[in-house]
């Protein structure tokens, strides 16, 4: 059973990623981790909706780039 958008933005909130206000038009919404804001990622769906396939892959590859800047600026 595919996850849920809400599960999703769940696990952007424990790595970091923070929502940017005043981004997003209607469903969309906009996450900016500090340490790699370069890497912003963009969900398109209601909480409650199943998330897609590739919705998945861009949080997973997300929380990848940002858990990689945090261990590159400790060092």
């Amino acid at each position: 059973m595919p996850r849920k958008i809400r599960q999703l933005k769940q696990d952007l909130r424990r790595a970091g990623y923070r929502q940017l206000p005043g981004r997003g038009k209607g469903d969309h919404t906009w996450w900016e981790h500090p340490a790699a804001p370069d890497y912003p990622i963009n969900l398109d769906e209601r909480d409650g909706n199943d998330a897609q396939p590739y919705q998945e892959r861009q949080v997973r590859d997300a929380i990848r780039a940002a858990r990689i800047a945090e261990e590159a600026e400790e060092q």
